[in-house]
């Protein structure tokens, strides 16, 4: 005989609930119109201008006024840009401009909303994958390098240097040596961080490896464009690389691979006795009841369910996801043959942490 359940809803707690959901909505669509106000540089430009009106506005920026009349009233509604109806300008706060415009550095969180509108042309395919199993293959994000190249890239040219590799202790000054170090990038992009090591450390070989023809012909021509004679790049699987070298790094790239176990263990084969893995990854546990409080929470796993866990799957892959977390993060590692490994953060990151392997005696 069936049971009825009954489901009694507390009208105070359904109330607030549906107010919250209506935020959602909001600060979605708000997030698309950031997206835009960074492509088009209308936030750049806004906190150049004092109040100004939208004919001001869009003839500083060389765009269309109607369009961009339309998008102030979205952002003024949503309280990002202020509004004076008395002679119709806006004004972008300074407050908020230390959030929204490329000055901003590793701080401009507007360029990440790009990645609402990359993740919305594969729903039709995730949804898929909910029904089917799988994933979706890499070659279903085709702005994915642009954009992961530009949100890398403000890290980096903020922190990688001065901050990242001391890390590890005497990293900076067995890079500047005479002798110089042998260092690999994994899963490098369009190569920026390792350009930007090369440039820092001229008697240092740098290498970059990705699966991307894409990326590597924008990393080799970037090192070009540069003059940087210690910077190459190749087209290669991370689990299949072989040494030897002195420093190998990978940041925010185990956790999408098809293979991370494999790769963990080639790249511990790969390094010299006395040589260290620099590996930047998610800052999130594997407990799920300790993320919680995570600030990006929702995103990482958004981030996950639309690319990260997907394209691995797609492969037949492991599919960590991003949140793999720290208690995995280090029981691979141990697994892999790094015997010794410390976990360090960068103050002010809130999105990784570093972890500093050597291998196992």
């Amino acid at each position: 005989m069936a049971h009825t359940i009954e489901r009694t809803a507390d009208p105070v707690r359904q109330e607030e609930f549906a107010g919250r959901m209506l935020q959602v909505l909001n600060d979605s669509c708000l997030g698309y119109l950031c997206s835009i106000g960074h492509r088009t540089r209308l936030f750049d430009v806004m906190a150049q201008l004092p109040p100004s009106t939208s004919e001001e506005i869009a003839g500083t920026a060389g765009l269309n006024e109607r369009y961009v009349r339309e998008w102030l009233g979205g952002v003024t509604v949503g309280g990002i840009v202020a509004y004076d109806p008395a002679d119709g300008t806006y004004r972008l706060p300074p407050e908020h401009a230390a959030s929204l415009c490329r000055d901003a550095g590793p701080d401009n969180l507007a360029s990440f909303l790009q990645d609402l509108a990359l993740i919305g042309l594969v729903e039709d395919e995730v949804v898929a994958a909910f029904r089917d199993g799988g994933g979706v293959p890499y070659s279903s994000y085709p702005k994915f390098q642009e954009l992961q190249a530009e949100e890398t890239a403000r890290v980096y040219d903020a922190a990688l240097v001065d901050a990242i590799i001391p890390l590890v202790p005497g990293l900076p000054e067995r890079l500047d040596s005479a002798d110089g170090l042998d260092v690999l990038d994994v899963g490098t992009g369009q190569g920026h961080a390792v350009n930007l090591l090369a440039r820092a450390f001229p008697a240092a070989r740098f290498t970059g490896v990705d699966v991307s023809e894409g990326g590597i012909a924008a990393a080799r021509e970037a090192a070009a464009r540069l003059g940087l004679r210690n910077a190459h790049f190749e087209l290669a699987d991370a689990a299949e690389v072989t040494g030897p070298y002195d420093l190998i790094t990978a940041f925010d790239v185990i956790h999408d691979l098809a293979r991370p176990a494999q790769t963990l263990a080639a790249l511990a084969g790969a390094l010299r006795d006395d040589g260290v893995f620099l590996m930047g990854d998610i800052a999130a546990s594997s407990k799920l009841e300790e993320n919680l409080d995570l600030p990006l929470g929702p995103t990482l796993y958004a981030f996950s369910v639309f690319y990260c866990m997907t394209t691995s799957l797609s492969e037949g892959g492991a599919g960590l996801g991003t949140v793999w977390g720290r208690q995995t993060a280090l029981r691979m590692l141990e697994e892999a043959g790094f015997g010794e490994v410390a976990v360090r953060e960068v103050e002010g990151d809130i999105l990784n942490v570093y972890y500093v392997a050597r291998k196992g005696s």
